[in-house]
């Protein structure tokens, strides 16, 4: 991880074609549009609408960001 970027935790709302997903983070009080990072495309991670995830954001531009960890099942809340 770069030093210059700034981690949330977010729920997805939607996701669009090409693996992009709309994440809302609460700390930053706006959606954020995410890509899933090279990892999760690599293991074939599936993220859905509901999924509570981290997020990756640069500074720089607080709209975009990288989808890097996935929330496990017994964390997510049903």
């Amino acid at each position: 991880m770069s030093s210059d970027v700034l981690e949330f935790q977010g729920i997805v709302l939607d996701v669009a074609r090409g693996g992009v997903a709309f994440v809302k983070i609460a700390a930053l009080s706006r959606t954020v549009i995410a890509r899933a990072a090279g990892r999760l495309v690599k293991a074939r991670i599936k993220v859905i609408p509901g999924d509570e995830v981290t997020v990756e954001v640069s500074p720089y531009d607080l709209s975009r960001g990288r989808i890097t960890y996935r929330g496990r099942k017994e964390e997510r809340a049903t």
